[in-house]
């Protein structure tokens, strides 16, 4: 790959997706500065004291700067919380970058801005975007802030990989309450690994090529849950589902008394609905790579997994 030239700003530096980018960008020899809120970077990374939250601190931030990486989203929280960070931060970011004059924008967006229905192997632009949680809601409307700066965003579905707090260890929080395969096993879900990921967002932060508009980014190929589970629980040394039950009674049994929580129904979403989106459009303008299947990419990350006692 051919790499440009520059300073290339990252927002989010800290967390699971972005560490993985500065990592890639800093062996690649790629200059990279950070914003950084309340926890620190690798060395060789510029740091520079900031918040989202606070638009004033980000005065002067993309200076001398040629990319921006907008990794940072604020999750959970209160309407008004988020709208900080997605929303007005993002905002502020998009005034600080073409103030320096910054022409290559790209944010970490997310396909739960589609909501929980049944998706099937879809396009960019085909589905509606329905965000069910505040969190979705002001993710998409910071996503269409870059988008009509004429930047890029990347939705990912599901992110396994070395720093994942949420996708394995929820599923295995799911299976000790939930021992059975839902429906099968048969519903497909749209992953990727954040070793993956990372390389797709270094090389369109500076790469030769600029791709634009909105672009999924999970692996070509779909996991089945049965697949998704055989992998994780034989990684992990944890026991397989035993019997069958359908949607309605996982969700019944889940409920107790009443009913689930939305937290709780998405997960089991994760075993019983289709969620895979189609990713050529991104693969296919990229020299990065999707890299293995998940169950081999699982096994090559499977003794984080178990070093950080996710079971």
């Amino acid at each position: 790959m051919k790499v440009e030239n520059g300073v290339v700003l990252v927002t989010g530096a800290a967390g699971f997706v972005g560490s993985a980018v500065v990592e890639r960008l800093v062996r690649q020899g790629v200059q990279v500065r950070a914003l950084v809120h309340r926890v620190g970077v690798a060395p060789g990374v510029e740091a520079v004291p900031g918040d989202l939250a606070r638009p004033v601190s980000l005065r002067g931030l993309c200076e001398g700067v040629t990319s921006v990486l907008h990794l940072g989203a604020r999750v959970g929280g209160t309407l008004q919380e988020c709208r900080a960070v997605n929303v007005e931060g993002t905002r502020a970011l998009l005034v600080e970058a073409e103030r320096a004059g910054v022409r290559r924008i790209v944010q970490l967006g997310t396909a739960a801005v589609y909501g929980d229905g049944v998706h099937r192997g879809v396009v960019e632009g085909e589905l509606a975007e329905v965000p069910g949680s505040v969190t979705s809601v002001t993710r998409l409307a910071g996503e269409r802030l870059v988008l009509a700066a004429g930047g890029t965003v990347l939705r990912p579905h599901l992110v396994y990989g070395r720093g994942d707090r949420w996708v394995v260890p929820a599923l295995v929080e799911l299976l000790a309450r939930l021992p059975y395969w839902v429906d099968g096993g048969r519903a497909r879900t749209s992953l990727t690994s954040v070793e993956a990921l990372a390389g797709a967002l270094a090389e369109l932060a500076v790469g030769h090529r600029v791709v634009g508009g909105v672009l999924h980014a999970g692996h070509p190929e779909p996991v089945c849950a049965r697949e998704l589970v055989e992998t994780v629980t034989r990684e992990l040394g944890l026991p397989l589902p035993a019997g069958d039950i359908d949607l309605p009674g996982a969700l019944a049994l889940l409920g107790g008394a009443g009913e689930p929580d939305a937290v709780t129904r998405r997960r089991v979403g994760l075993l019983a609905v289709d969620h895979w989106y189609d990713s050529g459009r991104l693969w296919g303008q990229l020299e990065a790579s999707p890299g293995p299947r998940f169950t081999e990419g699982f096994a090559r990350c499977a003794d984080w997994y178990r070093a950080t006692a996710v079971t």
